[in-house]
């Protein structure tokens, strides 16, 4: 039986992933390793613990030490590298530990897993490597990469060493770059789940600049699959966009969001832009249809109603994930007179 590894498991892509691996190959097991700090959460992974073919280890991508007992101890063959620091508004707070989990923790992971003879290392990253676009274009695979945030920077950082392990050693890496993704159990930091507590709540809904920022959205479920297809029949060296075709403005989708919820749009606040904002994210996800044969499936429409329901559904969960630390967060990011109106 074939092990993968999945750092960065119990968080919201991740815990994803694991429970797809786990449904829809039987013979592979699955061991997450995660760090559990404010983004993890054994929680998403409720299902899988009990599972024979599922371990869980809770550790730091930045520990050498740690990584290279759990790498040596399973005859892990495949990785797939999720680990990061992936909220940009923290970057722009504090790029140092963005620098430090995201590129030595990826640097820690490649050698590691280098020396434990891992077949194939799969790097998640992002479309935001790429920089913004204008209002026309989408991004390939072979546009070049122009990070804005020191979070896309950092990202951009540990695609060159993905890519330079290859090259150097003869590793057997792939790297992904998708768009927003929505579903649930996401961090309520990111805008969907974000715009969604707040609009329950009855509390405003912070809108950078004029909110007419474009994103292509994709359901988690999608990106999921199309990171096992990347896994079972990519080619090695290759990079491959993932991405949902389902582009919005961020005003269109908080409106979507209320309207679903039936709440009014007088709850929007616009706020100061953020520093450093892209304008426009758009990818071309050719590619990975025509070699792998991935589609995205899931309709933004009826994936945000279902992400809505999801939501009202666990708000025990929302409300467990979106305190303390969280709350923190937020009071000092919209403090200080960053409200635009």
């Amino acid at each position: 039986m074939k092990t993968v590894l999945v750092t960065g498991g119990a968080g919201f892509i991740g815990s994803n992933l694991v429970r797809l691996i786990l449904a829809e190959e039987p013979d592979t097991r699955v061991l997450t390793y995660d760090l559990l700090t404010y983004a993890g959460n054994l929680d998403n992974l409720r299902d899988c613990l009990e599972d024979p073919r599922h371990d869980f280890v809770r550790g730091d991508i930045c520990d050498r030490e740690a990584v290279t007992e759990v790498l040596g101890s399973g005859n892990i063959s495949e990785v797939i590298h999720l680990a990061a620091e992936s909220h940009v508004d923290r970057s722009i707070l504090g790029p140092q530990g963005f620098a430090e989990t995201n590129v030595l923790g990826t640097v820690v992971l490649l050698e590691a897993a280098r020396e434990a003879g891992v077949k194939r290392f799969i790097q998640v990253s992002t479309d935001e490597v790429y920089g913004s676009l204008g209002s026309a274009g989408s991004f390939s695979e072979e546009s070049p990469l122009a990070p804005s945030s020191p979070y896309s920077a950092s990202k951009a950082a540990a695609d060159h060493f993905v890519e330079a392990f290859g090259r150097t050693f003869g590793m057997e890496v792939l790297i992904t770059r998708c768009s927003n993704n929505y579903g649930p159990c996401q961090f309520p930091e990111k805008l969907i789940p974000l715009m969604i507590r707040n609009a329950m709540n009855d509390e405003p809904l912070p809108v950078y600049g004029d909110g007419l920022q474009v994103r292509d959205w994709i359901h988690v479920s999608d990106h999921s699959s199309a990171l096992l297809a990347v896994l079972r029949g990519g080619r090695p060296g290759e990079v491959y966009n993932i991405g949902g075709g389902n582009e919005r403005t961020n005003l269109e989708v908080i409106r979507s969001v209320l309207r679903l919820l039936g709440k009014p749009e007088s709850l929007i606040c616009h706020i100061d832009d953020r520093p450093g904002h892209d304008r426009r994210y758009a990818m071309d996800a050719s590619k990975i249809h025509a070699e792998l044969g991935w589609q995205a499936g899931v309709g933004f429409e009826q994936g945000l109603e279902d992400t809505i329901q999801w939501y009202m559904d666990n708000a025990g969960w929302l409300d467990s994930v979106a305190t303390g630390e969280y709350r923190d967060f937020y009071s000092a990011w919209y403090s200080g007179g960053r409200t635009t109106g």
